[in-house]
């Protein structure tokens, strides 16, 4: 049994699928009626064909629980083996009806608990994780290998319990109709096992590469139509296409190959059953022949000998199906087992509202162990300073503020808020200290009010409108058809670049935070459109220490201080009446 299941999985399994206990054993009793109707099935058809047909008298056991009428003609025997034929039909069908639909609800809901469970880890992790698997990944395991866990459970570990509990029932009634042809029967089950040991063996790790090839061609999907403006412009649509063919070809084989190994194992498994179902007719009517069986009782052990082969079919046919659940599992584990690099103290400290004095102490850092980005970073900021940051693309400007919002931890030196270390806060209010502004604004795919609201979920629609007049917005706003209902499309598409930006300021607005960072806020604008996102960012900015990244000089020119960055190091701090002067290089700098 070990190479049937990962036990390590299987328990991990339990443990997650433990609040559900009682829905599963709902739905395990409602799978276990099955046995006794199974039971019932071919008994009418023996009381037609020994009594009613034949002149053999009814077995003791029947007569016991049959009712008196029954018993008074041959006619009304008739009736009530027919009519038992149909209560059991029905009963059978009510019984998979409760069933099914017991085990699709359980089943879903246990899926979404999984995936909520997912969807949350992916966002616990540090941005180095993303960086380093990328998000199509994440997206693959929460939403393709979760609803594995219903597969295992519900229509694999349960059906499998209940297969063996009808499996033993079957073979008890056989062993007491017939001894011999029992044995006949039960002799194909060796070689099975033993085959589905080597089956499972060898096809889980075929099925988590197929998982991984499926996660490869979605990745495709998910950069090109993000991207689908940079794809048209270049034209590449058709390279685009042959790579995702190419990549989808790689998994069509791999499921091809499963389906062979699949189908040749159904074909062995079906193949060996006949043989002990064509060995069982055989010495059967042997038996017949030689008066050791009625035709009654041949028939009754032949409909129960499919009926043991139907659980023998059904726990080889859950090994197969497991074997797939299985591998999705292990990879949506492995989900959950990666530790975020970005982790919070156990006592971390509680922070309402920042003063806002910022300070950085020789700090180092690299993604994934790559060159490193900032070296021997040193400055400090005081409360509702206007800080600039200059340098060219890839100097580490950006990087400098992720660590600040600790979406990175540095590989050396300290960051402190308030003379506190940033890492003795708890991550939500520490960010909750920091209202931030992008080049690239980030917009969800809701209505423009709700875009806004982001930044407090829940507030008076006045203090949206107030928000929105702040950064400039109402005025567009309001002249569109819907207003503050608009719907701005995937990633804000439906609206022009200064529009997102000031939906975006207008969120930072209402946030009210006393740290703002502006990270080149006004680089995809024109320079009209620029003019009032930065009257709008000077009200913003009043009595909140500010860090701003700009290539254009023009936009620093409120800022209090310059810092510049070369090649991952600060090589100056100088005031803004200062800024064009010559620089001066140094390796540690303290404002």
């Amino acid at each position: 049994m070990k190479n049937f299941v990962d036990y390590n999985t299987v328990l991990r399994t339990v443990r997650q699928v433990k609040p559900f206990h009682r829905h599963l054993a709902g739905i395990f009793m409602l799978d276990l009626l099955a046995t006794p109707l199974g039971l019932l099935v071919p008994i009418p058809l023996k009381i037609v064909v020994d009594t009613v047909l034949g002149a053999a008298p009814l077995p003791a056991v029947i007569t016991a629980w049959m009712p008196h009428f029954a018993g008074d003609s041959i006619l009304n025997l008739l009736i009530f083996a027919v009519g038992m034929q149909i209560s059991v039909a029905l009963l059978m069908q009510l019984q998979s009806l409760a069933g099914y639909s017991s085990r699709t609800k359980v089943g879903e809901k246990m899926t979404l608990d999984f995936r909520a469970r997912l969807f949350h880890q992916a966002q616990r992790l540090s941005l180095l994780f993303h960086d380093r698997k990328g998000t199509t990944d994440s997206i693959y395991r929460i939403q393709y290998d979760a609803p594995s866990i219903q597969w295992l459970t519900i229509y694999g570990l349960l059906p499998f319990v209940s297969a063996f509990v009808l499996l033993i029932s079957m073979i008890y009634v056989i062993v007491r109709l017939n001894w011999q042809l029992a044995l006949v029967a039960l002799a194909i089950l060796p070689p099975l096992f033993f085959y589905s040991q080597f089956y499972s063996r060898r096809m889980r790790p075929r099925y988590k590469e197929t998982k991984q090839l499926e996660s490869n061609a979605l990745k495709v999907i998910q950069e090109v139509l993000t991207a689908i403006r940079v794809v048209k412009v270049f034209g590449r649509e058709d390279d685009e296409e042959k790579r995702f063919k190419q990549r989808s070809s790689k998994n069509a084989e791999a499921k091809t190959r499963l389906a062979l190994a699949e189908g040749g194992f159904s074909l062995i498994v079906n193949f060996t059953m006949t043989l002990g179902s064509a060995a069982v007719l055989f010495i059967g009517v042997l038996n017949v022949q030689s008066g050791n069986l009625t035709v009654g009782e041949l028939l009754m052990v032949i409909t129960y000998i499919g009926q043991l082969y139907s659980p023998v079919k059904s726990i080889n046919n859950q090994i197969k199906g497991m074997q797939s659940s299985l591998a999705g599992l292990q990879r949506a584990f492995e989900l959950l087992d990666e530790m975020p690099e970005v982790a919070e103290k156990e006592q971390a400290r509680r922070l309402e509202r920042a003063a806002g004095a910022i300070e950085f102490r020789g700090v180092d850092f690299a993604y994934g162990g790559n060159k490193k980005v900032l070296k021997n970073i040193s400055f400090s900021v005081n409360p509702g300073t206007r800080i600039g940051i200059q340098g060219k693309t890839g100097a580490g400007k950006s990087t400098l503020l992720s660590l600040l919002c600790r979406l990175y931890d540095p590989q050396a030196g300290r960051i402190f808020l308030d003379n506190t270390d940033i890492r003795e806060f708890k991550l939500a209010d520490l960010r909750n200290q920091f209202a931030i502004m992008l080049q690239e604004p980030m917009l969800f795919s809701t209505s423009i009010a709700e875009n806004i609201a982001y930044a407090r979920p829940g507030v008076d629609f006045q203090e949206i409108l107030k928000a929105a007049r702040a950064a400039n917005a109402h005025d567009f706003i309001i002249k569109l058809e819907k207003g503050y209902d608009t719907l701005v499309g995937e990633r804000g598409m439906c609206l022009s670049g200064g529009e997102r930006q000031r939906i975006s300021l207008a969120r930072a607005y209402l946030k009210n935070a006393p740290i703002l960072i502006l990270d080149e806020p006004t680089s995809s604008v024109d320079i009209w459109t620029e003019a009032g996102i930065m009257e709008a960012m000077e009200r913003l900015m009043e009595g909140r220490t500010t860090l701003m990244i700009a290539h254009r000089l023009s936009t620093l020119d409120t800022c209090d201080e310059i810092l510049r960055i070369e090649d991952g190091q600060l090589v100056s701090l100088t005031s803004s009446e200062t800024a064009e002067s010559p620089v001066m290089r140094f390796s540690d700098v303290r404002g």
